[in-house]
């Protein structure tokens, strides 16, 4: 009697332990999927103005020795962490010239999270049909949630630029859009790439999560309480 009596117990307590496994490899799991999260950035722009050159150099660290014409859509993604949450920064490379836009553009739009306007320092002309690409952006419903920066390239060529910085960020002013200038050439100037995307994901991160956090319990009712403003860690 005595030995079945500690069968039963023993029964039970391994049914406790399965079941504490389970939830701590169910709690594991739920834990990584939180924990990685895929932020979506497009770079457009007019062709030649280096927006190929700018994603080598921030998800590769390094700036391409050829590089062709993008045709359709390209992507390449780098892993970040902020603040201990782990992210995939993916950045959708796309092409400048229409011919090879055409068939790809609603692909590229759809279910955006930032977006980057590039334009070459050097040649005004791409400065001047940013208006176009904003206005494609918008034609394809992208909400103004959803932001954008402006980034002026190439400015290591210092004896060739046309678009003076502060017509550059009048025009960033009046779009509600933070300004870069880089050259994606230049070693000197990675960090300033890293700074445009990382800015971006952590803008993203804060939208995303992490307005509500505290849940509590009231009458068998979930009821959300706002966090608090956490310290701002983004380089922008």
């Amino acid at each position: 009697m005595a030995n079945e009596s500690l069968t039963n117990g023993g029964r039970t307590s391994h049914s406790k332990n399965t079941n504490l496994t389970s939830s701590v490899e169910l709690s594991t799991s739920l834990d990584h999927s939180v924990q990685t999260r895929i932020f979506k950035i497009i770079v457009i722009g007019d062709s030649n103005v280096g927006k190929t050159c700018l994603t080598f150099r921030f998800t590769g660290g390094s700036f391409p020795e050829k590089t062709e014409a993008t045709i359709g859509v390209d992507f390449r993604e780098k892993a970040v962490e902020i603040e201990g949450e782990k992210i995939k920064v993916q950045v959708w490379d796309t092409a400048g010239q229409e011919r090879f836009r055409k068939s790809m553009v609603e692909h590229y739009y759809r279910n955006v999270h930032a977006v980057v306007f590039v334009y070459d320092v050097t040649k005004m002309a791409s400065f001047q049909n940013l208006k176009t690409w904003i206005q494609e952006c918008n034609g394809h419903r992208v909400s103004p949630a959803v932001p954008r920066v402006l980034v002026g390239n190439k400015c290591d060529l210092v004896s060739q630029i046309q678009v003076p910085s502060n017509t550059a960020l009048k025009f960033a002013d009046a779009h509600n859009m933070l300004l870069f200038e880089t050259s994606a050439k230049d070693p000197k100037e990675s960090q300033n790439v890293d700074s445009i995307f990382m800015c971006l994901a952590c803008r993203l991160k804060a939208q995303k999560s992490l307005l509500y956090r505290d849940v509590e319990r009231e009458d068998g009712r979930v009821r959300l309480t706002q966090e608090p403003d956490a310290k701002n860690t983004c380089p922008c």
